[in-house]
């Protein structure tokens, strides 16, 4: 069995100089050692692909998945591909640097806590984390705009050819669930998303309007659906760990300078997926 750990980290943003440093300084402990990259690794495509062509060169084995950063389509970037057409693009530069992605087979980590498998999802959001007191996606993103709180995806991330970013949503976690249900394996799962898939972790997010883009509703019980040992993502910038059910979830980001520099932020970079405790988290099992 190999001697290497499953380690992961998402929200590199290395469009700032000091989260490049970060990058740049990212070394296995093991030359077994597998990384998770869970998205929002850049905004332009020449930066995602510098930055998983340097992981790879270092560790036995890269999966990434996308987060709403790479899908944005900024006036600056040579690369003018739109939604899911950026999308295959980025995973042709993922495949060229012998990284996986979520279009490739699932791989099996057969290091320590293993064996597992380990599945790269690409699901988006549609709105569906809205504030109590906003019915419709319409309400939801009014309050957003009165109060300020909108996501840059509105105006950078384009779902082209679908009609809308909660229809790729749709359309993308539909496709997965059938994938999932196909796997045929009683092996446990690391799931591994952009966006956390149950939405409580968004609970404890200083302006709430921010939830409607971090996660949908139709991902609420995979976690127990599917035999998950660990779910993986980050976009919250909030890196912790909590249970739901038993299951840990790990919130893996870097996020931005002036975020990580705040005192008593914890700055554990990766985040190390397995081993990890085998099963339980703290208290009762809580639904999300």
């Amino acid at each position: 069995m190999p001697d290497g750990k499953l380690w992961a980290v998402s929200d590199l943003h290395v469009a700032f100089a000091e989260n490049r440093k970060i990058v740049e300084a990212l070394h296995p402990e093991s030359e077994d050692d597998w990384l998770i990259v869970a998205g929002d690794i850049g905004e332009m495509a020449a930066d995602v692909g510098w930055a998983l062509d340097l992981l790879s060169s270092r560790y036995a084995k890269v999966i990434w998945t996308p987060g709403n950063h790479e899908l944005w389509t900024p006036r600056e970037d040579p690369v003018q591909l739109r939604g899911d057409e950026r999308y295959q693009h980025l995973v042709g530069l993922a495949r060229a640097a012998g990284v996986l992605t979520p279009e490739d087979p699932y791989p099996v980590w057969t290091g320590a806590g293993g064996p597992v498998v380990v599945a790269p999802l690409f699901l988006l959001y549609d709105y569906s984390f809205r504030t109590e007191t906003a019915p419709t996606k319409a309400e939801a993103l009014r309050q957003a705009y009165d109060t300020g709180v909108v996501c840059s995806d509105e105006f950078l991330l384009h779902p082209d050819p679908y009609p809308s970013r909660d229809a790729w949503c749709r359309a993308r976690v539909a496709a997965t669930e059938r994938r999932l249900d196909a796997c045929g394996t009683d092996l446990p799962m690391v799931l591994v998303n952009h966006y956390p898939l149950v939405r409580h972790p968004t609970r404890i997010l200083h302006y709430p309007e921010f939830a409607q883009w971090c996660g949908t509703d139709l991902t609420a019980d995979w976690h127990v659906r599917y035999p998950v040992r660990v779910a993986v993502y980050g976009h919250l910038h909030i890196p912790r760990t909590t249970w739901y059910d038993e299951v840990r979830f790990e919130e893996v980001s870097v996020g931005y300078p002036r975020e990580w520099k705040r005192p008593g932020h914890p700055r554990t970079v990766p985040r190390q997926i397995l081993p990890g405790p085998a099963t339980g988290g703290p208290g009762p099992a809580r639904r999300p």
